[in-house]
């Protein structure tokens, strides 16, 4: 029988799921990049491998303007933020709360961490919302644009769907990752991804028993 303790841990690619490595009651999963990856994959690994007590998306990301986060620095996702989906006017971009269609359950484009798991973790990381982009900021311009939009502190391109997708399936779940690069112009970019895959490494072990609430 199946552990229902299990922790269900998404991530794009190998190199991720290298740094994360093998932990006692975890179900590793490379997605793929991208929502549409992480979507199926986060569905999937629940229905074909569950039940879990909860899913985690991990990786990597990018800090946006104002952020103050440094590379290396591990990002809990209060909510994760679709933000391309909604409506754009001359008046400027609307999410789907404009639009006047839902997503899901939630409100507009901002799918929740669940508020168990992110009382748990919490402490380890710097707290605040995730864009999930479908385009990497490699402009000022973007990433000033995807701060306007959403608030958010850091970006990747799959935290929104895996967390939507296990929602669906009613299973917990929260996006934490490891801040590798600067967004923004992309000749003036910094990246030290080595800095935050050890940090993915060193932190992962915590970060799973503190979902688990031990």
């Amino acid at each position: 029988m199946k552990d229902a303790r299990r922790i269900l841990v998404v991530v794009a690619v190998d190199a991720e799921a290298s740094a994360i490595g093998d932990q006692p009651g975890v179900e590793l999963v490379v997605g793929g990049i991208g929502r549409t990856n992480a979507a199926c994959a986060t569905t999937e690994a629940i229905l074909r491998r569950g039940p879990f007590a909860a899913v985690l998306s991990g990786g990597v990301a990018g800090s946006l303007p104002g952020s103050d986060l440094a590379i290396g620095d591990l990002v809990v996702g209060r909510e994760s933020v679709y933000v391309e989906e909604g409506l754009e006017t001359p008046e400027g971009f609307g999410d789907m709360t404009r639009l006047g269609f839902p997503l899901g359950d939630f409100p507009g484009n901002r799918v929740p961490g669940d508020p168990t798991l992110l009382a748990r973790v919490a402490e380890i990381g710097r707290v605040g919302t995730i864009a999930t982009v479908a385009t990497c900021s490699g402009t000022d311009r973007l990433a000033a644009e995807v701060v306007r939009r959403t608030g958010a502190i850091a970006e990747a391109m799959e935290g929104a769907a895996v967390l939507h997708a296990a929602r669906r399936q009613g299973t917990p779940a929260l996006e934490v990752r490891a801040i590798s690069n600067s967004t923004g112009d992309r000749d003036r970019q910094r990246w030290e991804i080595g800095k935050a895959f050890s940090t993915l490494r060193h932190a992962a072990p915590a970060i799973l028993r503190l979902l688990r609430g031990e």
